[in-house]
């Protein structure tokens, strides 16, 4: 599956009503492992159809209200949701076999 880029509105709606797990990048442009955390999340994506893999650039105002109100203080940031609720956090860097690991996937 692709990775989705979501805005605040797009991003509750799928965590409302997404049946399958959803992990959540919080990055910018300008933030070097971000960029370098891209393609691994692609792959990631890929190889795992069982989850929905999303991005908020926190440099548009609504996301990083809501990276604001998680608590984000350092990106890249993975927020990992089962049913609705935020099943585990990640800040840093890491590749795709290391992330799925402590993903349990």
């Amino acid at each position: 599956m692709e990775v989705l880029h979501l805005n605040k509105t797009s991003f509750e709606k799928l965590l409302a009503q997404s049946e399958k797990p959803v992990l959540i990048d919080f990055w910018a442009t300008w933030c070097g492992p971000c960029q370098k955390l891209t393609p691994e999340l692609e792959k990631l994506a890929a190889e795992h159809p069982e989850i929905i893999v999303g991005k908020l650039n926190v440099e548009d105002p609504e996301a990083a209200s809501v990276a604001a109100a998680l608590g984000v203080n350092s990106i890249p940031a993975l927020f990992f949701y089962k049913d609705g609720k935020l099943a585990k956090s990640l800040v840093g860097y890491m590749d795709k076999d290391t992330l799925a690991a402590k993903l349990g996937l």
